[in-house]
């Protein structure tokens, strides 16, 4: 007798039972969770078939808070839980992380973090039983992490344990973390699904031998050949595009004639074979075709692409041979092929990337797909749909048996990620071939994932800033947000989720699109939103680690911004390099080149009730003390004690501003009498400030890696060549001739539109010149005078400015100087006038604007003030 199912209370004789129960419940329930931002478009049946409620649903989940309620009371009787947990620094080690492991070759996806390097932050921010969230959670490794932290691959337990006993003389708490994983994307939510999910290994394997079976007999001789008289089988075909000749309008094949395959680049020169012409082979023209499209019922334009080459099994042997030298003619014989079963056939959308080869007149879905693989691809639907594992394996397959597919002549063919690029010359791979080896690595994954439980993970569909969660819930979140216009994900999506029939409500999808009409600043309005309800749904006093992948400062600041507007507390930023798999101190927004993890907080209930009821002077120290016990001590590189930037009096001034700003306060403290107050509270250590207590355990641990590293700077503006000549002076006095050869080389990448002054000036402003010519730093007594001498300098720039703009037909300023805005905002806020605020920012260079985080929090508060 098969054991009863218990599912939130309801007791099934069978998942089945559980699953049609469940589907009829969510079906009353449909009309509800249409008015839910982020439901997809689709028809209801398609969203029920899709979904596997409660514990999946291609639509806002409505039984999340359930589960909540039921993880919750788990908790009381999980061993080794401890009743007061909390975690007071950040996770700021390195963290090394390869993406070779069964789970991330699974299936591809536009973006996706190891879950080993998520495993790591989701042991040191929870205990057994905690909930996690992500909510651009994409195929779900944060799912797959946090059932990973109860059974973890033999070797990366190892690793992670050294790793811990090294860092925190103590072994990680290993066991069950639940998990609640939602995206914007159908097809995302899907695949999150079947990664946090399992299969029981005997029944996978009958379902997939039926499959294979099934789809070999209905392919008949589709990927067969003769070739010198015997059958061969057909592993892959190039397809090569084909030019016109400028003279004489001849064919001029890509491959051969442009394309060089013996050292795999192109020619400068394609001679005509015709007239002898030397075409210019970058600016040839591509040749077009008139067919009739049998599927959209009219006559089109497409580029000409034939098949050249014929990658063969002969006789044991995988060869390239030419497609002329075949004993029949093999783009005769596949045009013949017409699919009998289901297939997509719609317009792609409008988009930045979804229409990009309207051009060459593939524009609906089928284009996407040679005549060979488009019938095997539907033959495959037909089949593989029937099982949810089988089915996954097709989506892997379909993607990668498009003409996106590019040749490598060094193996491993494949589509350019992040696009929907279609090369001049495609791999047309044997779709049976390639399904049956995406089966292989299913059934790794599988292995890899046998213990999993769809209990122990809620996966639904919808805008991340309507998750439906009750407030004050998860215990930690984990999320990687798309970031600007890095990456278009409802447009590649696009393909895959006509497959499902259920399509991705792009008006909330938080991208830089210009199709969509989302710019820099709607982005960070969308993150914010998401920011917002992340804010709401964390638990007081605990973390949220946020991965950063996008090379632009500007949407850098937004994210930031967004963060901090949300009421989060950015505690440490650190660049995580994948290539080298290792995290470095992070130390200007404008010269992001790699991945960033960001470490932030939801202050205490306590923390908020003390800062609201003190006075203005003690509130600005309660921030300082309660912010410093949120930062990392100490951070060793080798054998090296390193800077962290967080700690230097600068940034803490900044968070502190902030903070301030984000709650409509004025600020009460300017920088000069902040940073004597610093010296007088806290204790100084290489330029850092620590607590009495975190003082002496960085001294005992700086005990053990003496040598001191300090970052270096990198000069964008004003306020950094401050810093940088701070450093040096700070070490000793100079002359103007000393400082100004190095001061060169150090501001040659600054910001376009960014004023710097004269060197000279910078140091009357800031700085104390001796009798013997010699510049230094000020005592605090010179640093209060020069700041107030420098803050009247500024603000006379600053009331320039708005007078230029207040002039009729006034044009937008080219250029500014930063350090001016930051002290005219700081004076319009003081006095209540965000019009001025908003005004000029609308009329400076807007990467001025988004590149800087003070200036850009300014502006959006503002703006919701005027």
């Amino acid at each position: 007798m098969s054991e009863k199912i218990i599912c939130l209370g309801k007791e099934f004789n069978s998942e089945e039972e559980r699953r049609e129960y469940f589907r009829n419940e969510l079906r009353a329930k449909l009309p509800e969770l249409k008015k839910i931002e982020g439901f997809p478009i689709g028809e209801d049946e398609d969203i029920i078939n899709l979904s596997d409620p409660p514990y999946y649903t291609a639509c806002p989940n409505p039984w999340l808070n359930a589960f909540i309620d039921e993880w919750e009371q788990e908790k009381e009787s999980i061993a080794g839980r401890k009743k007061e947990f909390y975690v007071d620094s950040p996770y700021a080690t390195d963290v090394s992380e390869g993406k070779n492991n069964p789970v991330y070759n699974a299936h591809s996806y536009h973006t996706k973090v190891p879950h080993p390097a998520i495993m790591r932050y989701i042991l040191y921010y929870t205990q057994p039983g905690d909930i996690v969230l992500d909510g651009f959670a994409g195929t779900g490794m944060t799912a797959v992490a946090a059932q990973m932290c109860e059974s973890p691959d033999l070797e990366v337990k190892q690793q992670i344990e050294v790793e811990w006993t090294k860092l925190f003389s103590s072994k990680p708490t290993w066991g069950l973390r639940k998990s609640i994983c939602s995206d914007l994307s159908p097809i995302a939510s899907l695949l999150a699904t079947n990664f946090s999910g399992t299969e029981d290994l005997e029944v996978f394997d009958k379902q997939s031998k039926e499959i294979l079976q099934e789809f070999k007999l209905k392919l008949g001789d589709v990927y067969s050949v003769k070739y010198k008289k015997e059958k061969c089988e057909v592993n892959f075909i190039l397809y090569s595009d084909v030019y016109a000749c400028s003279n004489c309008n001849e064919d001029i094949v890509y491959w051969g004639e442009i394309f060089d395959y013996k050292t795999d680049s192109d020619f400068e020169y394609a001679k005509c074979k015709k007239c002898n012409t030397n075409n210019d082979a970058g600016k040839l023209e591509r040749k077009f075709k008139t067919v009739y499209d049998d599927y959209l019922g009219n006559t089109i334009q497409i580029k000409k692409s034939i098949p050249v080459q014929i990658n063969i099994n002969y006789k044991g042997k995988n060869i390239l041979v030419n497609c002329s030298d075949l004993d029949e003619n093999y783009e005769e014989k596949v045009s013949k092929l017409k699919p009998s079963k289901y297939f997509p056939i719609v317009r792609m959308p409008e988009g930045d990337e979804a229409r990009r080869n309207d051009r060459t007149g593939i524009t609906h879905t089928h284009h996407f797909y040679s005549p060979e693989n488009l019938y095997a691809i539907s033959t495959l639907y037909d089949l593989a749909s029937k099982y949810k594992y089988t089915f996954f394996g097709f989506f892997n397959t379909s993607w990668h048996a498009t003409i996106m597919r590019r040749y490598n002549s060094g193996g491993g063919h494949r589509p350019k990620s992040g696009t929907l690029y279609i090369p001049s010359l495609s791999s047309v791979g044997n779709v049976y071939n390639i399904y049956e080896n995406k089966l292989s690595q299913l059934r790794r994954f599988l292995f890899a994932t046998r213990s999993f439980k769809e209990k122990n993970r809620i996966i639904e569909t919808v805008s991340a800033n309507s998750l439906g969660i009750k407030s004050n819930s998860v215990d930690y979140i984990f999320t990687d947000p798309p970031f600007g216009a890095n990456i278009m994900y409802s447009e590649l999506n696009f393909l895959w989720e006509n497959w499902i029939n259920v399509l991705t409500n792009i008006r909330t999808e938080a991208i830089e699109n210009k199709t969509q009409k989302k710019g820099k600043l709607e982005y960070q309005e969308l993150m914010l939103q998401c920011f917002i309800e992340f804010y709401r749904v964390l638990k007081p006093d605990r973390w949220m680690t946020v991965e950063f992948s996008n090379p632009s400062a500007a949407i850098w600041n937004s994210i930031q911004t967004a963060l901090q507007k949300a009421g989060f507390v950015i505690a440490n930023v650190s660049a995580l390099d994948k290539k080298q798999g290792s995290i470095n101190a992070y130390t200007t927004p404008t010269a992001v080149k790699q991945d960033l993890v960001i470490s932030c907080y939801k202050p205490s209930d306590k923390f908020e009730t003390t800062f609201k009821t003190e006075n203005s002077d003690l509130g600005v120290w309660a921030f300082v003390s309660e912010h410093l016990k949120h930062l990392p001590i100490h951070l060793q590189k080798g054998n090296n004690t390193t800077s962290i930037i967080e700690r230097s009096s600068k940034i803490l001034h900044d968070r502190l501003i902030t903070f301030y700003l984000m709650r409509g306060l004025p600020i009460p403290i300017d920088s000069k009498d902040f940073q004597e107050g610093l010296r007088q509270r806290f204790v100084e250590r290489d330029g850092m400030y620590f607590t009495a207590e975190q003082a002496a355990e960085y001294d005992e641990k700086k005990a053990k890696a003496p040598q001191f590293v300090q970052l270096s700077f990198i000069v964008t503006n004003e306020s950094d060549a401050i810093e940088w000549l701070k450093d040096r002076l700070r070490k000793q006095a100079q002359k103007y001739q000393d400082i100004m050869p190095d001061f060169r080389i150090a501001t040659q990448s600054l910001r376009k539109g960014d004023t710097l002054p004269e060197l000279q000036e910078i140091l009357n402003e800031n700085f104390i010149q001796e009798p013997d010519g010699r510049w230094r730093t000020p005592d605090p007594n010179e640093a209060k005078d020069r700041e107030a001498l420098r803050t009247k300098v500024l603000l006379k720039e600053f009331n320039g400015y708005v007078t230029a703009i207040s002039q009729p037909r006034a044009k937008k300023l080219k250029e500014v100087r930063v350090e001016a805005l930051r002290a005219g905002f700081k004076n319009c806020w003081e006095q209540k006038d965000f019009k001025t605020i908003v005004t000029l920012g609308d009329m400076i260079p807007q990467n001025i604007l988004l590149e800087d985080e003070q200036l850009l929090m300014y502006y959006d508060i503002a703006k919701d003030r005027v």
